[in-house]
């Protein structure tokens, strides 16, 4: 049975979003629907346009950020030609659907918020949106026995995107390529990295669309870096090397009492995996060989463990127990002197609601190694699906799509809460940029981007591979033993999943080139 990722889950609850969309699409379950009023006839509808107006910067991004950035309420932070909201047909939306109910699980914390935040959606579909209770902290215990019992009591779900091989392989999700051909979802709009592994599943088709589209960065200090180099900080050159990471790190942490050189995360289970895979991915690691068997207790998998422990030299005391929880306070309470983290940390740190260190952070290109490759990681992040089972699958369908159109992931992103968004019209938007300190480097490093494979059993096998390496950091094992004890973990997972009789429940070869995007390409650095 999958380990439930509590941790992921208090990484979106610590941050209540300003904006009800953010909230709406947070990893979770359920409340009591606030939105019972259905609409039979599409006539009695407001008019989309008055709809879709209101869904602007004035009304969901929060006033000092809009004070802060002198942001209009018209402010165009994203492509209006490429936001679906404001390119479907919303008449025939209502034409086909005005009347019907989704039934969509929801966090019960964010009910009302998420309730808020749908409101605009039924008024322009005409549906109801039902949100259906799952305790938080059973969700993919929940989940599973209702897709087993073949009549889930919901239509739609946001999740944790290492679980989409678990919910899809079964054939627990619906298809969605149809219906996203119908109504002319920009999904090409969406970076690969994320369209092929938050979306895309096995080579089979499209079963989710991408909602919080994380990847993991380094983010610096600049006042202390300039103390140390003597110049400003260059995000493509000050620090070209993981090696020049060690030694900056040694130097940031004699530079003033309180301040590390250093942070990352590396407590047991997923976040010291996930630490390892972001360094893992630079060494040039592979998870796998082509017939699916772990192999990632290479001279690249112990490297990336030894790069650690070099780190955490410069690292403050106790980042062994570090989930993303810890990391966050002590980076933007100016602790650390570098972090690695998501990007979140790269956007919050200018927030002065949020930061002790805005003005002084900057986000820098990927490090590399010697003999490596630039793989920035996609790691963690969450989609959005459709069951099998669903009454009303199109309908759950036009309601996902609404809460993942570009519009709304750009005011997610200006609110920094963390919700983060994946489509390339939205990243390279000019006006995006200037509330986005990350984004220039983070829609760049996309293209080049490395990301674990969706597996059934992959998230189980991540945090089984995090107590070991965890064991490393602590010193209570080598990394080549914390490695070759993940292998041993992950085969076993692996062939009580179907991997190694008969066929596998994934082709290897459909899902290979998803892993790194920037095979074969010129890296920007």
């Amino acid at each position: 049975m999958l380990h439930k990722p509590a941790g992921r889950l208090s990484r979106r609850s610590l941050l209540k979003s300003a904006t009800a969309f953010g909230a709406a699409g947070l990893v979770g379950t359920g409340g009591v629907s606030l939105f019972n009023v259905r609409r039979s006839l599409a006539a009695e509808l407001p008019d989309p346009a008055s709809v879709l107006a209101k869904i602007n910067v004035g009304n969901y991004v929060k006033k000092d950020y809009r004070e802060l950035y002198k942001l209009a309420d018209d402010e165009q932070l994203w492509d209006p030609g490429k936001d679906w909201i404001r390119t479907v047909d919303w008449e025939q939306v209502r034409k086909e659907f005005a009347g019907k109910t989704v039934k969509f699980a929801i966090g019960a914390a964010d009910a009302e918020s998420a309730a808020d935040g749908l409101k605009p959606f039924q008024e322009l579909s005409g549906m109801t949106v039902e949100l259906v209770p799952i305790p938080d902290d059973s969700l993919y215990d929940k989940v599973v026995a209702e897709f087993i019992s073949g009549n889930a009591s919901f239509d739609a779900l946001q999740f944790f995107s290492p679980w989409l091989g678990d919910f899809a392989a079964p054939g627990f999700l619906a298809k969605l390529d149809d219906y996203a051909a119908k109504w002319k979802l920009p999904i090409d709009d969406f970076y690969d990295t994320y369209k092929l592994n938050y979306g895309m599943w096995g080579g089979k088709g499209l079963y989710g669309i991408p909602f919080d589209c994380d990847i993991q960065q380094i983010h610096v200090r600049s006042k202390y870096f300039k103390e140390v180099t003597g110049g400003d900080v260059d995000a493509k050159s000050t620090i070209k090397t993981y090696d020049d990471l060690i030694r900056f790190s040694a130097e940031l942490n004699k530079t003033d009492k309180g301040v590390a050189g250093v942070g990352f995360m590396a407590a047991r289970g997923f976040w010291s995996t996930y630490t390892w895979e972001h360094l893992a991915a630079q060494f040039g690691v592979d998870l796998f060989n082509d017939k699916w068997e772990p192999v990632f207790n290479s001279d690249a998998g112990v490297k990336a463990i030894e790069t650690i422990l070099a780190l955490q030299k410069n690292a403050p005391a106790g980042v062994a127990g570090w989930g993303w929880g810890e990391n966050r306070a002590a980076w933007l309470g100016g602790q650390l002197a570098s972090n690695i983290s998501w990007q979140d940390s790269g956007t919050q740190a200018t927030r002065p609601d949020q930061s002790k260190i805005v003005g002084d952070v900057i986000t820098i290109y990927e490090p590399r190694v010697e003999g490596g490759r630039f793989a920035p990681p996609n790691i963690a992040g969450s989609t959005s699906v459709v069951t099998a089972s669903s009454k009303n699958p199109e309908g759950a369908f036009l309601m996902l799509a609404f809460l993942t159109t570009a519009s709304i992931m750009a005011m997610n992103e200006a609110n920094a809460n963390g919700v983060a968004p994946g489509y390339r019209s939205v990243l390279t938007n000019p006006n995006l940029k200037k509330v986005s300190q990350p984004a220039e480097v983070w829609g760049t490093e996309l293209d080049y981007a490395w990301c674990a494979p969706r597996l059934p059993g992959m998230f189980e096998m991540e945090q089984v591979l995090g107590n070991e390496i965890n064991k490393a950091v602590v010193g209570q094992t080598t990394p080549k033993e914390a490695l070759d004890a993940g292998v041993k973990a992950w085969r076993e997972i692996m062939d009580k999943n179907g991997f190694y009789s008969g066929t596998p429940p994934i082709d290897y070869a459909a899902v290979v080139d998803a892993t790194w995007v920037g095979k074969g390409k010129t890296p920007p650095v």
